[in-house]
């Protein structure tokens, strides 16, 4: 039997520019590429929060090189789990996908305390989600 395809995610929010960032880089991050990630806004701006930026490199991630991205239907159908923080119903749902809503504070206009506070929410959760979406590793 072949080898079970990654999984993927895909995080929406409306700005695609904080949360849905920092949780796209985190779960690149601590995935190190078994898992697909997406990330895309309902309403994207026009650049990712640079508090958020901030947030994550003092975490050791990177993610200046993402950008907003509007949120498409081929995206959702397209991933295995559909996480939205705040984007309420501009979400289209499509059966059997995997659907969590992740209540974040938004850190738009935030300084870096309070987005340090979301970031850290994100990345427990982050963590989580690696857990369920990985099989136990094999040697």
């Amino acid at each position: 039997m072949t080898s079970a395809p990654k999984p993927s995610v895909l995080f929406v929010c409306v700005h695609n520019a904080g949360r849905s960032q920092m949780a796209a880089g985190y779960l690149r991050h601590l995935s190190e590429g078994r898992i697909e990630v997406r990330s895309a806004g309902s309403e994207p701006a026009d650049q990712i929060n640079p508090v958020a930026v901030e947030a994550m490199a003092e975490e050791g991630i990177d993610i200046t090189a993402s950008s907003p991205k509007v949120l498409t239907t081929e995206a959702v159908q397209d991933s295995d789990v559909v996480i939205t923080m705040g984007c309420g119903d501009a979400c289209p749902i499509f059966p059997g996908k995997r659907y969590e809503d992740w209540e974040l504070a938004d850190p738009a206009g935030k300084g870096l305390d309070d987005v340090r506070r979301v970031r850290d929410d994100i990345k427990a959760r982050i963590q989580q989600l690696v857990g369920e979406l990985e099989p136990t590793a094999t040697s």
